[in-house]
């Protein structure tokens, strides 16, 4: 394994702070828990990590063959990942008063409907796009990962989404007002900003 401890808690630290960002998928989340509750949300969460499977292997593997041919690709990565950071969280805190959109589709009742609409939402959102094929590049030097290098990423992109998909499922009710308030949402939108730009002024030096 290549990898160590400080590159992959910074990830680690980063999809934490996409999390964090409200979406789509918080929406889908409070919109099914308050309908039909845990159950009803938890096969949303399945999807998307469906969704973050992909998108991580994609962007492994498919600049992995970018860099094969193009070997100065990885340098340039990283001050794109950088600037995606810095850019998405000068964004975020801009809107930071604006409230989240609704999309009836992923309301939907039942359990395979949830699950497409959670894998719907991570496959067609902007954020993820961004993160996994524009900046997870700029974390690690795909060129040396090995095999276990490549689980443990996946693993990561996994779980930490869905640990805090599920954890705001099950107190839905305190995340709903959270949401609905439009200072703490304000609140909630600049830090995540500020955490944004933060791992886009890291990366660069690691």
């Amino acid at each position: 394994m290549t990898l160590g401890a400080w590159d992959l808690a910074l990830y680690a630290g980063a999809l934490a702070v996409l999390f964090l960002t409200p979406g789509p998928v918080w929406v889908g989340l409070i919109a099914r828990s308050l309908s039909g509750g845990f159950q009803a949300a938890w096969p949303l969460a399945l999807g998307v990590v469906v969704g973050d499977v992909l998108w991580s292997l994609l962007a492994i593997f498919g600049v992995t063959w970018i860099l094969s041919i193009y070997g100065g690709f990885l340098g340039v990565l990283k001050w794109v990942a950088a600037g995606i950071f810095l850019l998405m969280g000068a964004l975020v805190i801009r809107a930071a008063d604006k409230s989240i959109g609704t999309d009836n589709r992923l309301t939907r009742p039942g359990m395979w409907a949830g699950f497409l609409a959670g894998l719907a939402v991570i496959l067609g959102n902007p954020k993820a796009v961004l993160f996994y094929m524009g900046m997870l590049p700029g974390f690690f030097d795909l060129t040396r990962l090995t095999a276990w290098d490549v689980l443990i990423i996946v693993v990561l992109s996994m779980i930490v989404p869905l640990l805090g998909n599920l954890t705001m499922a099950l107190f839905i009710d305190r995340a709903r007002r959270m949401v609905s308030s439009p200072d703490a949402l304000r609140r909630m939108n600049l830090i995540a900003g500020a955490l944004l730009i933060c791992v886009g002024l890291i990366i660069p030096l690691t």
